[in-house]
């Protein structure tokens, strides 16, 4: 008899894979601002009020109570570090950090912490320690606005992919939002999930009942082609897919591939799919200095040279903060005419 598949939105997958893992193993906690209802708030009936920014731990508290669910004060630093100790004693942590803007409060307990101590211990200690945290901007011509602005719509994950000893995932789609969930709270070590604000509600599609991974460190074709090689990360492997539709109708195919990892790197994947199509365009909401379209680009650069008939493109979020005006966000994000002037550019 065929599994029972259901159309979750992605932070309703992210939220059954949060359950269905809680369920399974009891070191697994959640902790985080406003992930029930407000710390302290229980006696004005908040206790399940909000579910974080994505609702993704909404009703959590209900099944597992609050010595699993922990509504944290605003202390990004102190519950980081919690978690930290939480991780090396037995615990499996789930830390949410509402916006990845906000990592700078507790980078210290990331980097210097969470990603090293297995590493200056020895091996002797695991971190199995999960972060999850949202970026991102609307960035959509046709529906404008985000509007969170400068200190809340980043997409900071290059900086997180830096560092030694962090796995870092960016998932695209419902389905693979639960696996990469559920692989990373399996994981022994500490890793990053980048949850896009604006696919919480709109990337909905089929996904299983029961428990799933999707493996880490390796990228999806998501769509076969053989005339450019499309490389995308969350939210820009949807304005990847676009911009493909737009140009087969012009006689272009398009490969696909959407990352899913960006640390560690599933190199082999990207540079197979540029020696088929000969080309590559990188896309990625970050601000371009330093950022992973230009680490992808220079990747594919030092390992197909020889295959590309054209120089590879990475496209990029505008070199400025994220504008709170609701037309400038949409021309600061990279689209699918973006994407599709890149391509012809390079067929000439």
């Amino acid at each position: 008899m065929s599994t029972p598949i259901r159309e979750l939105s992605f932070g309703q997958a992210i939220n059954e894979a949060l359950r269905l893992e809680m369920r399974r193993d009891p070191t697994v906690i959640v902790m985080g601002e406003d992930i029930a209802g407000a710390a302290g708030r229980e006696h004005l009936g908040l206790s399940d009020a909000w579910g974080g920014p994505m609702r993704a731990t909404r009703g959590l508290i209900k099944e597992f109570g609050a010595a699993r669910v922990i509504d944290t004060p605003i202390a990004e630093m102190g519950f980081t570090g919690m978690a930290v100790g939480a991780a090396m004693t037995g615990l499996r942590p789930v830390v949410e950090i509402m916006f990845v803007d906000l990592i700078g409060v507790c980078y210290d307990q990331i980097i210097n912490q969470a990603a090293k101590m297995h590493y200056m211990m020895g091996g002797k200690v695991e971190l199995p320690m999960v972060i999850r945290t949202a970026y991102g901007t609307r960035g959509d011509k046709r529906s404008y606005g985000g509007g969170a602005a400068a200190q809340h719509s980043q997409t900071l994950y290059s900086v997180l992919a830096h560092i030694p000893g962090l796995k870092v995932v960016v998932p695209s789609t419902a389905y693979n939002a639960k696996g990469l969930t559920i692989a990373a709270i399996r994981d022994n070590g500490p890793v990053v999930v980048m949850e896009h604000k604006f696919l919480g509600t709109s990337a909905k599609g089929h996904v299983p009942e029961e428990a799933y991974t999707v493996p880490i460190g390796k990228c999806e074709i998501v769509r076969k082609g053989k005339d450019v090689t499309l490389v995308g990360i969350g939210r820009m492997t949807h304005v990847c897919l676009e911009a493909a539709t737009t140009l087969a109708a012009g006689g272009i195919e398009a490969e696909v591939v959407d990352v899913l990892t960006i640390n560690p790197l599933d190199e082999e994947t990207i540079i197979e799919s540029v020696k088929r199509t000969h080309r590559c365009v990188v896309v990625d909401e970050d601000t371009p200095v330093c950022s992973m379209a230009r680490d992808i680009a220079a990747r594919v650069g030092e390992a197909a040279f020889d295959f590309l008939d054209a120089p590879v493109k990475a496209i990029s979020s505008a070199d400025t903060p994220v504008p709170f005006a609701a037309v400038l966000e949409a021309n600061y994000t990279p689209n699918a005419d973006k994407v599709v002037a890149a391509v012809k550019e390079q067929i000439g």
